[in-house]
C-alpha cells in the first residue's frame, strides 16, 4: 500500500491541482485511490472524489476526536492501494501555538510521510534553507520528497534540482511548469464545484496528463510505500436498521452540493433512504418523509430557482404542513422570502420570514461553537449539555428577520444568523448558517432521522392510518 499527505509551505501553492492530478494519474494506472481532505471543506472533496473515483473523506481535528480520525482513515483507506490526504494551508500552520491541528499533526497522528509542494516562482538557491528549515522544525515529520511547482522553464528546474541535491537529502519527485491552463475557475468560496462544471472530467484528465509527464510517479510510489496494514474498528449495526426506511429528500444539483460523504453514510446507517432531487430542474418534490437542503451556491442560480415555481411551492407547503426538514446555509437561503445579489432580487421558497442579502466579503467564516437551546427540535432540554463544534462560511446575511424568530442555538463562537443565534426553528424545520458534522459529540444524523420518525408516527396516528404519512390525497406530502 502507498499512503502520504500532500502539503505545502503556504496556502495557494497549487497543492489541490497536484492532488487532483496525482489521484487521477494513479487511478489511471489501475490503482484503487482513496482521497482525503483535511479540514472543513466541501468543494475540494467534490473534485478529489471525481479524480479518485470514490467519495473523498474529510479529516478534521476540530470536529473529530483523534480516535475517530485514525479510524476513519483506516476504515476508508484499508481497501485502497493508495491513500492520498490533501492538507490545508501550510504544513505547520494551525490554530494554536503548538500546531495541534496542523497538517504536521495529522501526519504524525496517521504516521504519514509528507510530499511537500513548493511554489518555486522567483526562487533559486533560497529553496535549500526553506527545505532544511521544514525538516529541522519537527524531526518527527518525514518529508518523503518535494514537488516543485509553477516553474519558469527547464533552466529554472535545472538550477533548483542542483541546489536541492547539493544542500539537502530530500528527493525531487517532480517539477511542474507554470501553466495557467491547469487552473480551476474560482469564485467567492474557492474553486468552482465540480458538480457545476460540465467539463470537470476533461479538466481532471488534462491535469492528470500533465502531472504524469512532470512528476516521477514511480519514485513517488517507492517513497510512500508501506507494509503496515490499516485496521479499522469493528462497527456495530445501528438498531434503526430494523425499522422501515425513512425516505429523506436531499437537494442535490448545481445549486446545492455541500454534503459530507460521512454524513450521508450516517443518515443511511440511521435508517434513511436517500432520495436526491433538484430544486432547479425537477417539477415536484419526490415522495419523501423528510427534507435535507444542504449548502451550495443558490445565489449563482437565483433565476433558475425562482423560475421553478412549482418546486418552491411544493417545498413551502410540505414544511408548513409539518414535514421535518433540515437546511444548512445555501438551503436556508433558498427557504427565505427572497435572495438579493448584484442589484438583482429573486423570490425564494418563502418559508423563513427573512430576506437574504449577499455581500462582497464573508459575514461568517471559520469554526463555530453552538450551545443548543430549549427550542431545538431534535434535542430535548438537558439532553445535550456540551457545546457543538461546527463551521460556517457565508457571504450573506438575513435582513428583516422576524423578531419573534425562535433559535435552536446560542452562538458561543462564530456569527451564525445574527452574531448571537443560529438555527431558525419553524414548525418541524431547523435552518442554520452553520454546517454540522455527524462526528464527535454531534450525532446530528441519527437525531434528525429519529426526530423525523417521531413526526411521521405522530402525523400518521393523527390521520388515523399508521401505515401512511400522507393525510389527504393530493396534499404536498402525498404527491409522488
Amino acid at each position: 500500500m502507498h499512503r502520504f499527505l500532500i502539503s505545502a509551505a503556504h496556502k495557494s501553492s497549487g497543492k489541490t491541482t497536484l492532488s487532483l492530478g496525482l489521484a487521477a494519474a494513479l487511478r489511471g494506472r489501475g490503482l484503487a485511490v482513496q482521497t482525503f481532505k483535511k479540514g472543513p471543506d466541501y468543494i475540494d472533496p467534490i473534485w478529489l472524489g471525481l479524480a479518485g473515483g470514490r467519495p473523498c473523506r474529510n479529516l478534521d481535528f476540530y470536529m473529530q476526536q483523534h480516535d475517530e480520525l485514525v479510524d476513519a482513515f483506516a476504515r476508508h483507506g484499508a481497501n485502497a492501494d493508495v491513500a492520498l490526504v490533501e492538507g490545508n494551508k501550510g504544513l505547520y500552520d494551525g490554530l494554536d501555538l503548538a500546531g495541534s491541528n496542523s497538517n504536521a499533526a495529522l501526519a504524525r497522528l496517521l504516521d504519514l510521510p509528507v510530499v511537500l509542494v513548493l511554489d518555486a516562482r522567483g526562487m533559486t538557491r533560497g529553496i535549500a534553507p526553506l527545505i532544511l528549515g521544514y525538516q529541522a522544525f519537527d524531526r518527527n515529520i518525514r518529508i518523503a520528497g518535494v514537488i516543485l511547482n509553477r516553474l519558469g522553464g527547464t533552466r529554472h528546474e535545472a538550477k533548483l534540482r542542483a541546489v536541492i541535491e547539493h544542500y539537502t537529502d530530500v528527493p525531487v519527485l517532480g517539477a511542474v511548469l507554470d501553466n495557467p491552463e491547469l487552473g480551476i475557475v474560482e469564485r467567492h468560496l474557492g474553486l468552482m464545484p465540480a458538480n457545476e462544471a460540465a467539463t470537470a472530467g476533461a479538466r481532471i484528465a488534462t491535469i492528470a496528463d500533465t502531472i504524469s509527464d512532470q512528476v516521477d510517479i514511480d519514485r513517488l510510489l517507492q517513497a510512500t510505500a508501506t507494509d503496515e496494514v490499516l485496521r479499522p474498528r469493528a462497527s456495530a449495526a445501528g438498531a434503526s436498521q430494523a425499522q422501515p426506511a425513512l425516505r429523506l429528500g436531499i437537494a442535490r444539483d448545481p445549486a446545492f452540493g455541500f454534503y459530507y460523504a460521512d454524513d450521508l453514510d450516517a443518515l443511511q446507517q440511521a435508517g434513511a433512504e436517500l432520495v436526491f432531487f433538484s430544486p432547479i430542474a425537477d417539477a415536484r418534490l419526490p415522495k419523501v418523509d423528510a427534507l435535507f437542503l444542504g449548502g451550495g451556491f443558490p445565489e449563482c442560480f437565483m433565476c433558475e430557482l425562482e423560475a421553478n415555481t412549482a418546486m418552491r411551492e411544493d417545498v413551502r407547503r410540505a414544511i408548513e404542513a409539518g414535514m421535518p426538514a433540515y437546511a444548512e446555509c445555501g438551503g436556508l437561503m433558498y427557504l427565505a422570502r427572497s435572495l438579493s445579489w448584484r442589484d438583482e432580487k429573486h423570490a425564494m421558497a418563502g418559508v423563513i420570514a427573512a430576506d437574504v442579502l449577499m455581500h462582497d466579503k464573508p459575514v461568517g467564516r471559520g469554526y463555530v461553537r453552538l450551545a443548543p437551546t430549549a427550542d431545538h427540535p431534535w434535542l430535548p432540554a438537558g439532553s445535550h449539555p456540551d457545546e457543538i463544534p461546527a463551521h460556517e462560511f457565508h457571504y450573506s446575511s438575513l435582513e428583516h428577520l422576524d423578531p419573534a424568530t425562535r433559535f435552536a442555538y446560542a452562538v458561543k463562537r462564530g456569527h451564525g444568523a445574527d452574531g448571537r443565534h443560529d438555527g431558525i426553528v419553524h414548525k418541524n424545520l431547523l435552518a442554520s448558517y452553520t454546517h454540522l458534522r455527524s462526528a464527535g459529540n454531534c450525532n446530528w444524523a441519527e437525531r434528525f432521522i429519529g426526530f423525523a420518525r417521531q413526526c411521521r408516527f405522530r402525523h400518521s396516528r393523527e390521520s388515523g392510518n399508521p401505515q401512511l404519512l400522507e393525510t389527504t390525497p393530493g396534499s404536498p406530502l402525498a404527491r409522488g
